[in-house]
């Protein structure tokens, strides 16, 4: 039986990083692991070491005002068929103006080491104007669609309910026809938005077994959100800025309750910044199966649910197991499944392993 907390422990794989944003793993591809840096660099990971050549070198085209800021190279999705196609998809804030811009790349060579220096083509470019709330996270669905997350870049009143525009929300976009929104986004506004009312997602994640999608919302005030929707529902209004988790926003105010409610929500006792991981499907841990693992940037602990597909249960925080020597500021999976968790403040990746 697997009560309580789980034994495990946090396994060094690279060190040295600037900034380090997210990490992930080409699909298939047992031997290596990209990690983004902030200023915008992509880095290779090959049999455990990082290689001293980028894999991709875009400084020139990344944007963030000031070393506190939340923008730059932030996410990356590889194409489902990656190893034969080549293709993989880049989310960060432009030059000069801090756009918020999502690009198709590809690899140089069949099995190559290197990207083409010149993206292929824009698929979003968004007006964003601020410092923060830039979202971030790029993944594919079961369906083969790509999922995006945009921040509602801090302006009040906040966008995130207006369904024409692209920030604070989550968009579902055909890669290979960019211009035909799939089914079920909305109909109306932009037809490219799946999810809507959202803050600051900065990062989701599809479990990789059911295809249930866990998002984690950045609060503004009181309360941090994770929300799970199955495969398919979209079309979801997740409350902000009317609403701050299940509480009325501004804290106090009388509201009618509108949205979606948050599967989990933190306090701020609990968290600051809250950090969507993955649900474990690596084979390593079995006590760790069907388990989704996420934790918060501010206080630097780990917690852990398992949904039902109703409600979250067996919620165990796995803080005081992992003892995290960094504040984690991305989670990453591999081609097995198994979990890593970037340190942005000490430049390290580590993966989760058994303790």
């Amino acid at each position: 039986k697997c009560g309580g907390v789980p034994p495990l422990k946090l396994t060094l794989v690279a060190s040295g990083l600037d900034q380090p944003t997210y990490v992930a793993a080409p699909p298939g591809d047992p031997a290596r692991l990209v990690v983004l840096e902030k200023p915008g660099i992509v880095r290779l990971i090959k049999d455990g070491a990082v290689q001293p050549a980028p894999f991709l070198d875009l400084r020139s085209r990344v944007f963030f005002p000031a070393p506190n800021a939340e923008g730059g190279l932030l996410g990356l999705a590889f194409h489902p068929d990656y190893a034969k196609n080549g293709r993989f998809w880049l989310h960060y804030s432009s030059a000069p103006r801090g756009n918020v811009v999502i690009d198709e790349w590809k690899r140089a060579a069949q099995g190559g080491d290197a990207a083409h220096p010149e993206p292929v083509r824009s698929l979003v470019d968004v007006k964003h104007g601020a410092w923060n709330h830039v979202g971030g996270m790029l993944a594919f669905g079961k369906d083969g669609y790509l999922y995006a997350a945009i921040g509602d870049s801090a302006r009040s009143p906040s966008p995130a309910a207006d369904l024409t525009s692209k920030l604070g929300k989550i968009l579902r976009i055909n890669v290979d026809e960019p211009s035909r929104s799939p089914a079920g986004n909305m109909t109306s506004g932009d037809t490219m938005i799946w999810d809507y009312g959202l803050r600051n997602p900065w990062r989701f994640s599809f479990d990789r077994l059911t295809g249930d999608l866990y998002i984690g919302d950045v609060g503004q005030k009181s309360w941090e959100e994770i929300l799970v929707e199955r495969p398919g529902q979209g079309r979801n209004d997740y409350g902000w800025e009317a609403m701050e988790g299940t509480h009325c926003y501004p804290p106090g105010s009388a509201c009618k309750p509108r949205g979606v409610p948050p599967t989990v929500e933190h306090p701020r006792s609990e968290a600051g910044s809250i950090v969507g991981g993955y649900v474990y499907r690596g084979a390593k841990i079995p006590c760790l199966r069907g388990r989704y693992v996420y934790a918060d940037y501010v206080t630097g602990r780990f917690f852990s649910f398992v949904w039902d597909g109703k409600a979250a249960t067996d919620r165990v925080e796995l803080t005081s197991a992992l003892s995290p020597p960094g504040l984690p500021a991305s989670f990453g999976e591999d081609a097995a499944g198994e979990i890593y968790v970037v340190m942005f403040n000490t430049g390290r990746v580590y993966r989760i392993d058994p303790g």
